[in-house]
C-alpha cells in the first residue's frame, strides 16, 4: 500500500538545518521515524478494533453518530498518506514520471482493495473464497485511500511549479506557498456540503439479502421524502451509493445494525428487535462515494503537515504549527458536534468528524515526533516501527485475516478444531476466565505483537512488501 508502508526507494527523511561549512560533506538526512511509528500504530489499531471490537464496543465503530477508537483508524491512514506525498514526490523531478508512478500505485491499491474487500477473500472462519459479481463490493478501505492518494498527489505534482523553492519563514507563509491545496480542499468541502444537504432523498426499496433474517428475500420499503437529513435511512450519502453502486454492491453488515433502534443488546451486535425499522436490514457503504470525497480533506491536512516538515527547518517551528493547527481542528469539530450543528459521524464523514479526527492525527503525530525524532526514544516503539515499515504485509495478513484463514484451513475432524481456536480458548480465555479479556489479550499478543516480530525479522532481512 502506497502510504501504509515504508518505501525504501523513497525514504521519508528529516531535513536538519546545519551551518554552512564548505569543507564538510553534508550529512545524509535521517529518516522520519515518527511517521513509520504512526503508520504502525494505525495498522495495529485496525487489527485491535476489527478483532476485539465485537467484545468491546467502546473500541469498535460507533453505530451511527459519535466517535469511538475504531473511527480514528481511517482518518489516520489518510493523514499518513498525505504527509508522505511531498516527502516522496520531491525526489521525482520529472512531472510525467511522477504522474506515471502515482497512477500505477493507485491501480495497485484498487486491485488489492477489490481482491481483499470485494468479496473474494472471506472471513477467517468461513473456509471459502470467490466472489459473486452480482454482489461484489466496489468500495472499501484501500479504494478510498487510492482515491485520496490520486487526487492529492496529482494536485501536488501539478502545483509544484507554483511553489517557491525557498523555505517558508513564517507560520502563515506555508499556507501561501501551498495555496492550490487549500483551493482544492475548499472546492471539495463546498461540493460535499452542497450534496449532503441539498439532495432530495426519496422513498426507497430493497430486497433483504441476509439468509438469517426473518425477512430474507422480501422487499422492504423505507420512507424518506426529505432533504438535508443525516439519519441512517434518509441521508444523501446512502442515496448516492444506492443509485450509483447499487445496494447489492454495498457493505452488508453496517455498524448501524448495533444501534438502539435496531438491536436488542445495543451497542453489542445481537438479534434485531421485533420493532426494528426496515432500514436496519439494509446495506450501507461506510466507504462510499460522497463520504470518500469528504475523506480527501484528511489527506490534504496530511499533505500540509508534510510540507511543514519539508519547508520548516527547526523542530520548534514545526511543532508550533502542527500543534496550533491540530488544536484548532479538534476544538472546531467538538464545537460543531456538541452544538448539534453537525454531528460526528464516520459513516457520512461529516465536517465535524473530519476536524476532530484530523486534529487528533496532528496531535498524535506531534507527540511521536517529540518522543522519537527529538528525544530519540524510538526504541520504545520498535514494534510499531517494524509494522509501519512493512504495513502492507501486516494489513493483508492480519487486518484482513488472510493468515488466519490459511491456518483455519487446517483442522482436525471439525472446521472449528483449529490451532487459532485452541490458542484463543486455552491460552487466553480459560486462563483469564473471561471471553472479553481473553480475546483482547489474544489480539494484542498473538496478532499485533506476533506480526510486529515477523515484520522486525523481515526488516532485518531487508524484505518489504511495496506497491
Amino acid at each position: 500500500m502506497a502510504e501504509i508502508k515504508a518505501d525504501t526507494t523513497l525514504p521519508h527523511t528529516l531535513p536538519v538545518s546545519e551551518p554552512c561549512v564548505s569543507d564538510e560533506k553534508p550529512r545524509k538526512p535521517n529518516r522520519v521515524a515518527s511517521l513509520d511509528i504512526f503508520r504502525g500504530l494505525t495498522v495495529a489499531l485496525m487489527i485491535l478494533v476489527d478483532d476485539a471490537g465485537g467484545q468491546w464496543p467502546v473500541i469498535g465503530h460507533a453505530p451511527w453518530n459519535g466517535c469511538n477508537l475504531a473511527d480514528f483508524v481511517m482518518p489516520f491512514f489518510l493523514f499518513i498518506v498525505g504527509m508522505a506525498i511531498p516527502l516522496a514526490l520531491k525526489r521525482i523531478p520529472k512531472r510525467l514520471l511522477a504522474v506515471k508512478k502515482v497512477l500505477i500505485r493507485t491501480a495497485k491499491l484498487l486491485f488489492w482493495g477489490l481482491l481483499l474487500q470485494g468479496g473474494f477473500s472471506h472471513a477467517p472462519d468461513h473456509l471459502s473464497y470467490g466472489v459473486d459479481i452480482a454482489h461484489i463490493r466496489w468500495c472499501g478501505i484501500l479504494q478510498r485511500i487510492a482515491l485520496a492518494y490520486l487526487i492529492v498527489a496529482l494536485v501536488e505534482i501539478y502545483s509544484k511549479s507554483e511553489q517557491a523553492e525557498d523555505q517558508a519563514n513564517t507560520q502563515l507563509s506555508i499556507f501561501k506557498l501551498c495555496y492550490w491545496h487549500w483551493l482544492v480542499a475548499a472546492c471539495i468541502l463546498i461540493a460535499y456540503m452542497a450534496l449532503l444537504y441539498g439532495i432530495y432523498v426519496p422513498d426507497w426499496k430493497f430486497v433483504v439479502q441476509n439468509p438469517d433474517s426473518i425477512y430474507y428475500g422480501k422487499t422492504l420499503t423505507v420512507a424518506c421524502g426529505v432533504r438535508g437529513k443525516l439519519d441512517p435511512p434518509c441521508n444523501a450519502v446512502g442515496y448516492i451509493d444506492r443509485e450509483v453502486l447499487g445496494i447489492n454492491h454495498m457493505y452488508k453488515r453496517p455498524a448501524w445494525r448495533r444501534s438502539e433502534p435496531c438491536n436488542e443488546i445495543s451497542p453489542y451486535e445481537g438479534p434485531f428487535k421485533r420493532s426494528a425499522p426496515s432500514w436496519c436490514y439494509a446495506s450501507f457503504e461506510p466507504e462510499g462515494i460522497l463520504s470518500s470525497i469528504s475523506a480527501v480533506l484528511s489527506t490534504v491536512i496530511g499533505l500540509h503537515f508534510g510540507h511543514v516538515l519539508v519547508h520548516f527547518q527547526d523542530h520548534s517551528s514545526r511543532l508550533k504549527h502542527w500543534l496550533l493547527m491540530g488544536i484548532a481542528l479538534l476544538i472546531s469539530g467538538v464545537i460543531l458536534h456538541f452544538t448539534h450543528a453537525i454531528p460526528l459521524n464516520k459513516q457520512l464523514y461529516t465536517l465535524s468528524y473530519f476536524c476532530v479526527t484530523s486534529g487528533a492525527a496532528a496531535l498524535v503525530f506531534s507527540a511521536f515526533y517529540i518522543m522519537v525524532d527529538i528525544w530519540g526514544l524510538k526504541y520504545l516503539f520498535l514494534p510499531f516501527k517494524w509494522i509501519g515499515m512493512n504495513a502492507m504485509l501486516v494489513y493483508v495478513m492480519a487486518a484482513e485475516g488472510i493468515f488466519a484463514a490459511f491456518i483455519n484451513g487446517w483442522y482436525y475432524d471439525d472446521p472449528h478444531n483449529t490451532l487459532i481456536y485452541w490458542i484463543q480458548k486455552h491460552a487466553f480465555i480459560k486462563v483469564w476466565h473471561s471471553t472479553r479479556v481473553g480475546i483482547l489479550l489474544y489480539v494484542i499478543f498473538a496478532e499485533i505483537l506476533f506480526w510486529a516480530v515477523v515484520a522486525g525479522i523481515l526488516h532485518r532481512l531487508g524484505v518489504y512488501w511495496k506497491l
